[in-house]
């Protein structure tokens, strides 16, 4: 059956007039499905009763499932989703004095490998369909209605586990969903995608020409280094990253994001910092520094004192770079930046 939540407009009035519908049959389903939130075709009083029953035999509203839930001491919420086929992807809800965000993951584990991630330990096992990662958002509002009738997510940053450009299709799709006025209605420049690097990926993005925005996964300032903290590196050396950034803020008039990991003694000191302001000269982007989480998966690496990471800070801001250190939610709960894993293959597929 074809789930609804996974259809972009396009595809869904392509789809309706398939059915003998109207165009207006599209938008009429997505404000039933996103406006009313409703889960039973049944409750579409306005389709008829015959047109209700074709749905009801072709079509489906099925959402992932809570496995587990975790309430961190700052209010952040990291949920275990079981999807159909048993396998199990991890989301989380951060709340921001300006609203709610939400990280959704795009794959089901990762393949890039960075040496410091527990997202990608198990490799990646499939790409998670638009309707997944829809489904993420939509359990999320679940869950800030029970709280409080007005709560729902406001932003959305795709900065979960999985690569989105490794899932481009289907991550375009989501995000034309959870943007449109009749979908979820989330502002443009409220969704973030994050890519560790895969240059087609970012030509193919700024020739879409949305306003959304882009954060590049950086991490270290010279090749030498990114090529043993990121495998990605290898084959999409610096240089060819920057002249795909040149063409997206060309072709969008967006900046980039550029977030940092900062790792102790690994990509901290001052000569990085200045190996990076030269790196991004003449882009129009600004740097999220994020002290490394540490994880017992990894412990070779660990966070630098509040001391290394202001300096590093304090060096950009002279040099003329804008940047900030990034706020963390969720660290007792392993819900932070790095953190969202499959803590092991029995739980990520049972």
């Amino acid at each position: 059956m074809i789930n609804l939540y996974g259809q972009e407009i396009k595809k869904l009035i392509a789809l309706m007039e398939q059915e003998g519908q109207k165009p207006y049959r599209a938008t009429q389903l997505y404000t039933w499905l996103y406006q009313h939130r409703v889960q039973d075709f049944d409750e579409m009083s306005d389709i008829s009763k015959s047109f209700r029953e074709v749905l009801k035999q072709k079509y489906c509203l099925s959402l992932p499932s809570v496995h587990t839930k975790q309430v961190s001491e700052d209010g952040t919420v990291k949920l275990l989703l079981n999807l159909e086929d048993d396998y199990k992807v991890e989301c989380v809800l951060m709340r921001y004095n300006y609203g709610n965000a939400a990280c959704v993951s795009s794959q089901v584990g990762c393949n890039m490998g960075c040496s410091f991630c527990s997202s990608g330990i198990l490799g990646k096992k499939r790409n998670l369909t638009a309707s997944e990662m829809v489904g993420q958002i939509l359990i999320l509002n679940q869950i800030l209605k029970q709280e409080n009738k007005g709560q729902r997510v406001t932003h959305v940053v795709v900065m979960g586990t999985g690569e989105p450009f490794d899932n481009y299709d289907n991550v375009l799709d989501f995000i034309k969903i959870i943007n449109h006025p009749k979908g979820l209605a989330i502002g443009a420049r409220h969704i973030t995608v994050s890519t560790c690097g895969i240059v087609e990926g970012i030509y193919r993005y700024a020739d879409e020409h949305l306003q959304t925005n882009l954060a590049i996964s950086l991490h270290a300032p010279n090749d030498e280094l990114r090529d043993k903290l990121m495998k990605i590196n290898r084959a999409y050396s610096l240089d060819k990253i920057m002249k795909a950034i040149r063409y997206y803020e060309k072709e969008t008039k967006r900046r980039v994001t550029y977030e940092y990991l900062l790792i102790e003694g690994i990509n901290d000191t001052k000569e990085h910092a200045k190996q990076l302001v030269e790196l991004i000269r003449g882009t129009k982007g600004y740097v999220n520094l994020i002290p490394y989480n540490e994880t017992n998966k990894f412990p070779e690496f660990s966070r630098p004192s509040g001391n290394r990471i202001h300096a590093f800070l304090d060096y950009l801001m002279k040099s003329g770079v804008k940047a900030t250190i990034r706020k963390e939610f969720g660290s007792d709960i392993d819900a932070a930046c790095g953190q969202l894993k499959a803590i092991s293959e029995e739980l990520v597929h049972e």
